[in-house]
């Protein structure tokens, strides 16, 4: 065979190769996102938590509407939690954070990641919120559901200045836990001084909204209002807002 003939065929070799290795690692990275058999991290023990709805690196679809009840198909848990579930997470210190070290004060639990658009663009609300509401007894807590390198310089970057915990499967296992077994993100988790959860909200989380629901959360921190009541009031004031859009 000659010599040209040879360089064809170690060519026509290599490139095959690169094909093959393209198609297994394409599987290795879908099995990782849908939590199955062939992902490093997938679901095993979580109820199918870990099946993130958008792809890492890939912003996430807009919100539809201020109505909050579908997010590119993900659909709001059937029946909202009566507490916050019980949990601790690495903080960006790398300390594991109980979220019971803000018992006492109503919590703004923010769900999202660095990869999502309109977790990005509600950051400065929730820098607002946490400003304008914390002398009222409430804190904006925000859990990163990414990998901790990309959180940390996205924070710094941003200047955040409300908490934020970071988890990867654990903090799916949060999501699943307040009943997202496949969650979109962003959602946000309100819960009064108590730590029951007056409502919850998918999507991003715009100042209508927020100040539609943190007036009936202090409505409860006050014995103003049940927990009920708020939800109520809460779920037929969002339909009102969604109607304006």
């Amino acid at each position: 065979m000659s010599v040209p003939a040879q360089g064809r065929l170690l060519k026509l070799g290599a490139l095959t190769l690169l094909v093959v290795i393209g198609v297994w690692a394409g599987v290795r990275v879908h099995a990782w996102l849908t939590g199955g058999p062939a992902g490093a991290r997938g679901a095993a023990g979580v109820r199918g938590a870990a099946s993130v709805r958008v792809p890492v690196g890939e912003a996430s679809a807009p919100t539809p509407s201020d109505l909050l009840s579908d997010l590119d198909g993900v659909r709001m848990p059937t029946k909202i939690p009566e507490r916050l579930p019980d949990f601790a997470l690495q903080d960006a210190g790398g300390r594991l954070t109980s979220i019971h070290s803000w018992d006492g004060r109503s919590l703004i639990v923010n769900f999202w990641a660095t990869w999502c658009e309109p977790c990005r663009r509600e950051i400065p609300l929730l820098e607002t919120l946490a400003s304008q509401w914390s002398a009222r007894g409430m804190t904006v807590v925000g859990i990163a559901v990414d990998e901790r390198p990309q959180v940390i310089r996205f924070a710094r970057e941003l200047k955040i200045e409300y908490p934020v915990l970071i988890g990867e499967q654990d903090a799916l296992e949060v999501a699943a836990r307040l009943g997202f077994e496949s969650p979109g993100f962003p959602f946000t988790v309100f819960t009064d001084r108590r730590g029951d959860v007056v409502a919850m909200y998918l999507g991003e989380l715009h100042p209508a909204q927020a100040d539609l629901i943190l007036n009936e959360v202090q409505a409860v921190n006050q014995d103003r209002e049940p927990v009920a009541q708020a939800r109520r009031s809460i779920e037929t004031g969002l339909r009102a807002l969604a109607g304006r859009t």
